[in-house]
């Protein structure tokens, strides 16, 4: 799933002035919307038990989820053409996932 946060995106303003970072929870809601469209389902009771941000996006770059597994768990990793911006796991209580 691709995704680009636009330049006037509201939680930009504060992060960081002059030059702004789409933050990390925005970047991590893109993997939870990846997950729902697999799962074909809302997921509730979510845990991030690992993620690792190793490089920024910026406001109107488009990145793109890629997730390995299924509903409960994921690894998953958001991506910049080559370049890793994040890697982690998301898991889903299993009454808010399809078995």
């Amino acid at each position: 799933m691709q995704f680009t946060v636009a330049h006037d995106h509201p939680c930009l303003p504060g992060h960081f002035p002059g030059r702004p970072l789409v933050p990390g929870v925005v970047v991590l809601e893109q993997v939870l919307r990846a997950a729902e469209a697999q799962a074909g389902m809302p997921l509730a009771a979510l845990r991030l038990p690992q993620v690792k941000f190793m490089a920024p996006l910026l406001p109107g770059q488009t990145a793109s989820v890629e997730l390995d597994g299924q509903a409960p768990r994921w690894k998953f990793r958001v991506w910049r053409g080559d370049e890793l911006l994040a890697r982690g796991e998301l898991v889903a209580d299993a009454e808010g996932a399809a078995a």
